[in-house]
Order: structure tokens, then C-alpha cells, then sequence
């Protein structure tokens, strides 16, 4: 992790993050019911797009944004085209707030990332980290709403899904952190955007509905693209080149306070004592990996 930067410079934007991205599962699961994950992931990433080119231009970053092209649209593919898609999908059979607490493994996936493929050091108190992290995953998807199934639609896949997604934002994290660091944050988020839409073009024809969604759907897309995706990864990017990837990441440990307590009072979902113990499990597990708990006694590396 990037050394301490203060609170004051970082805090504003990890908290207005933290609000948009837990609300984004509200909206994220009423168009995908209106209109299937994969459309939905496209209008999402494609209408973001649309708001901040016209930022880039006037900015005349232009220029930097079709020279890195080719890294953008990897980077949009594993930090918004697939994980949107995996977390549309599993919204369709799980709630918001489960799914909000699985997104909290992110930070997780970027910490294993870092170890296996970019040999960041992990010490014994990040690995027993992870492996709580990964226990408390678990011992959430045992008491899943309905069971868990891997059946087309089981709250099994749906969990499945969520990790998956999960792992690609740490994918997505590590290489933006180590690759892409001298972009501007809102080229970056364009780029992601504009990667993302290419990417999920043909896929999103194949599947469209044959129905047109109705007048909120089109507000709740509207808000989720252009403020809980475009805005937001203005934010997110920036707390990249403040905190660090695993750092900037944590901000999923916030979202879900803020996912749940908007499905309680807006879809009237159920917060049970299990999903809370996994939750402060998972958090702990992952707050240890990505050395957010700095321990003294953790400088043997487990290695």
C-alpha cells in the first residue's frame, strides 16, 4: 500500500464514493429486472461514457485517451464490463445488501494479486487475512436466501458471480496501480467506460428485450450510469493515486452500510445476524490482507 496520505485530501471523496456505489445496488437491480444483466451493464457503461467524453475533450486530454487506448479497453473490461454484468446477474436472485457484503472480498482478490502475480510481500497476519477473508465468504453463502444453488438463477451462482466479480476488480486495481498511474483520473474513467461499452456491444444486441422499459427504469439507469459509474470512477481513480489500489479499495467496506440500509428502507430487506457476524469476518479477513490493521509482529513474511 501507498504510505499515508491525510485524511483531509482523501476522506470527502471516499465517503461521497462509499454513498454512491452502496445506492448503486438499488439501482442496479431494478433495471436488471426491467432488462436483463448484460443490457443493462451496456446502457450503464455506455451512458457513462457519454457524460464524460465530452469532459475529456473540452479538457483536451483527448489525445492521451486514444494513445493508451488499447490499455483502457483491457482496463474496462475487468473494472466495469464484467463486473457490472456479474453483479447485474446475481441481483436478479440475491439482495442488495448480500450482494454488497460479497463486494467487500475486492479488496481481498487485489491483496492475492499483488502477491501471486506482482510478489508484494504478504506476512503471516495477511495471509491468516485471507484466509478468514475467504472462510467468512463462505459461512455467508451457507445460510443464502433460498439455499444455495447453482442452478440458472440459485443464490449458488449468484455468490459465484459476486466473487468472480470481485476478483476482476482486483485484477483491474493492480494494473491501473502499476501501469497507469501517470493518466489522469478522468481519462481513465472515460477510457474504462468507452473499453467497457466495446466490449459489451454484441453481446447486449444478442440479449435485449423485446419490451421497452418503463419510465423509472430509464431514471434508475440514468442515475446509476452517469452519477454510480461515470462520477464515481472519477472518484475512484483518484483515491488509486492517493491510496494505492488495495487502499483506494477499501472503500467497499463503507458501501455496504450505506446498500443495506437503503434495501431495508426502500425493499424492505432483512439484515440477519448471520449475514452481519460473516460480514465483520470478511472485513476483518480483508482489512488483515490488505494491511489496513498494520500489525508490529507481522514483518515475518509468510513466504
Amino acid at each position: 500500500m501507498k504510505a499515508p496520505q491525510p485524511a483531509a485530501r482523501w476522506l470527502p471523496d471516499f465517503l461521497l464514493l462509499s454513498l454512491l456505489w452502496g445506492s448503486s445496488f438499488l439501482f442496479l437491480q431494478k433495471v436488471s429486472y426491467a432488462m436483463g444483466a448484460l443490457p443493462t451493464s451496456w446502457m450503464r457503461v455506455s451512458i457513462a461514457a457519454l457524460c464524460l467524453l465530452p469532459v475529456v475533450l473540452l479538457k483536451h486530454q483527448g489525445a492521451i485517451l486514444w494513445r493508451h487506448r488499447r490499455e483502457l479497453v483491457l482496463v474496462g473490461v475487468f473494472n466495469s464490463g464484467l463486473p457490472f454484468s456479474l453483479y447485474a446477474y446475481a441481483l436478479l436472485s440475491i439482495t442488495t445488501g448480500l450482494s454488497s457484503i460479497l463486494n467487500t472480498m475486492a479488496p481481498l482478490f487485489g491483496a492475492l494479486i499483488a502477491w501471486l502475480v506482482f510478489k508484494e510481500q504478504l506476512t503471516r497476519w495477511r495471509t491468516l487475512g485471507m484466509v478468514l477473508g475467504f472462510l467468512g465468504a463462505a459461512l455467508l453463502a451457507l445460510e443464502a436466501p433460498g439455499g444455495v444453488s447453482f442452478k440458472p438463477g440459485g443464490s449458488g451462482l449468484a455468490i459465484a458471480c459476486c466473487l468472480l466479480g470481485g476478483l476482476s476488480y482486483g485484477i483491474s486495481g493492480n494494473y491501473t496501480q502499476r501501469y497507469l498511474q501517470h493518466i489522469p483520473p478522468m481519462v481513465l474513467a472515460t477510457g474504462s467506460q468507452v473499453g467497457a461499452s466495446i466490449a459489451l456491444l454484441l453481446p447486449a444486441i444478442w440479449l435485449w428485450p423485446g419490451h421497452a422499459p418503463d419510465l423509472p427504469t430509464w431514471g434508475a439507469l440514468l442515475v446509476s450510469a452517469a452519477l454510480c459509474t461515470g462520477f464515481a470512477y472519477v472518484l475512484f481513480f483518484r483515491l488509486i493515486a492517493q491510496l494505492g489500489s488495495s487502499g483506494a479499495m477499501t472503500v467497499t467496506y463503507v458501501a455496504p452500510v450505506f446498500a443495506s440500509v437503503i434495501g431495508v428502507v426502500v425493499l424492505d430487506e432483512k439484515i440477519t445476524g448471520w449475514m452481519l457476524g460473516c460480514a465483520a469476518v470478511v472485513l476483518a479477513g480483508t482489512a488483515l490482507a490488505t494491511g489496513l490493521l498494520p500489525l508490529k509482529k507481522a514483518s515475518v513474511s509468510a513466504r
